[in-house]
C-alpha cells in the first residue's frame, strides 16, 4: 500500500462524507482511516454509519464518539469558554439522542488509536494527540519539540491527527512528518462551503496532499433547519465562517476568520 485517504471529523455531515467517498473512489485509494468525531453539529448522525461501513472505512474514537458511546454528559471537547461550552452541549444533546443503541455500541468499541505500515514509513492515527484526545494541536501554538517527542515516544515516523478543524502539515527533522489532516464535517472558517480530507503517501518520504470537497451544502443547511439546529451552526455551512467554537483558537488563526 503506498497511499491511503485520512478523514477528520464527520460531524454528521453525511453529504460531505458521501462526496470525499466518492472521490477517493475515483482516485483508486484502496485504504480509508477516518480519526473520529463521526457525529456532531450536524442533522442525522446515523446516516454516516451505513456510508462508512460499506466503505470499509476503519474509524478511531474521537472525543464524540467516546462520549456518545459511553452515555457521557458532554462531548469531552475540551473548551473552556462558556459561550463555546454552550454550544458544545446542544450539539452533544443533539447527537446523543439521534444516534441508535446499535451505534452508540459500536462507538464504544473503536481504538483509540491507530497504527499500519504504509511504505518504509510507521504511522500512527490519533484524534486530538497521542497523550490525550481532546488536545488542540494548532499550526501556530504547536513547538517542533513537541511533535517530535510524540514521534519520539511512540515509535513512529508520520503523526496524524484532527480535532482542531483546520488542516496543517509539517516536515520534522529525519523524514518525519506531523499532519493535521482538517475535517470534512464543516468548512474550516475560510469563508467557502468546501471541507478537505487528506492523502497519505508513502515513497522515498511521506507525504500528505490536501483534497478540497464540494458537495450540497445548500441541502445540508436546510436539513439543520428542519431539524432546528442552531443559525451559527447553519451560517457556517452556508458562508464558511465559523460562528462557535472560537474562544480556544490562538490569535493566528482566530484572525484569518471574520469573527
Amino acid at each position: 500500500m503506498s497511499e491511503v485517504a485520512l478523514l477528520g471529523g464527520i460531524y454528521s455531515n453525511h453529504l460531505a462524507l458521501e462526496a470525499a467517498l466518492a472521490d477517493i473512489a475515483r482516485r483508486g485509494i484502496q485504504g480509508i482511516h477516518c480519526l473520529g468525531d463521526l457525529g456532531g453539529f450536524g442533522p442525522h448522525p446515523d446516516r454516516v454509519f451505513g456510508l462508512l461501513r460499506e466503505a470499509g472505512v476503519r474509524c478511531i474514537q474521537g472525543n464524540y464518539d467516546f462520549s456518545v458511546g459511553n452515555g457521557l454528559d458532554d462531548c469531552g471537547c475540551g473548551y473552556t469558554d462558556p459561550r463555546d461550552n454552550h454550544y458544545a452541549q446542544i450539539s452533544y444533546d443533539y447527537t446523543f439522542a439521534r444516534t441508535s443503541p446499535a451505534n452508540r455500541e459500536w462507538l464504544a468499541a473503536l481504538p483509540s488509536a491507530a497504527r499500519f505500515q504504509l511504505g518504509a514509513h510507521r504511522v500512527l492515527l490519533c484524534h486530538g494527540s497521542p497523550r490525550r484526545i481532546n488536545e488542540f494541536l494548532w499550526e501556530s501554538g504547536t513547538p517542533d519539540a513537541l511533535l517530535e517527542r510524540f514521534l519520539r515516544e511512540q515509535d513512529a515516523d508520520v503523526l496524524a491527527f484532527t480535532h482542531t478543524g483546520i488542516k496543517w502539515k509539517r516536515e520534522l527533522p529525519g523524514g518525519k512528518l506531523a499532519v493535521n489532516v482538517g475535517v470534512l464535517g464543516r468548512p474550516e472558517n475560510d469563508g467557502t462551503a468546501r471541507v478537505w480530507y487528506t492523502i497519505l503517501r508513502g515513497g522515498s518520504g511521506p507525504e500528505a496532499e490536501f483534497v478540497p470537497v464540494s458537495y450540497d451544502h445548500e441541502t445540508l443547511a436546510r436539513e439543520m433547519e428542519a431539524e432546528s439546529l442552531p443559525p451559527e451552526f447553519i451560517s457556517t455551512i452556508r458562508e464558511g465562517w465559523w460562528t462557535t467554537c472560537l474562544e480556544v483558537m490562538p490569535s493566528l488563526e482566530r484572525a484569518r476568520g471574520r469573527f
